[in-house]
């Protein structure tokens, strides 16, 4: 169940960043109210996800995870550049998810 907190945790926080972009666009008010949500809920989220889970763990992966998501919908949502140097970053940091969550198993 904590894994559960912990992948809805990344989605709010997610949610709350590529809203910092579409208020940068307009309608700064809705925007605004939606990220102050999606931030309230992922960290909330986060405190029920770290009470079974290391806590270095856990925020690793929500940091490590959120920031690849944010890159990939960032190319894909608002046509941000994407390049060689970007996909071999998103590439190692989902390595190094797998490392921990490995890490955890053993």
């Amino acid at each position: 169940m904590h894994w559960i907190y912990l992948i809805f945790a990344i989605l709010f926080e997610v949610a709350g960043t590529l809203s910092i972009k579409q208020a940068s666009i307009g309608h700064t008010y809705f925007w605004s109210v939606v990220i102050v949500v999606c931030y309230i809920l992922s960290f909330v989220l986060i405190y029920f996800a770290i009470q079974k889970l290391d806590i270095g763990t856990a925020y690793a992966i929500w940091a490590a995870v959120g920031t690849a998501l944010v890159v990939l919908l960032g190319w894909l949502i608002f046509g941000e550049n994407m390049n060689v140097m970007k996909i071999s970053g998103v590439l190692l940091i989902i390595f190094g998810v797998v490392l921990l969550k490995l890490q955890t198993t053993m």
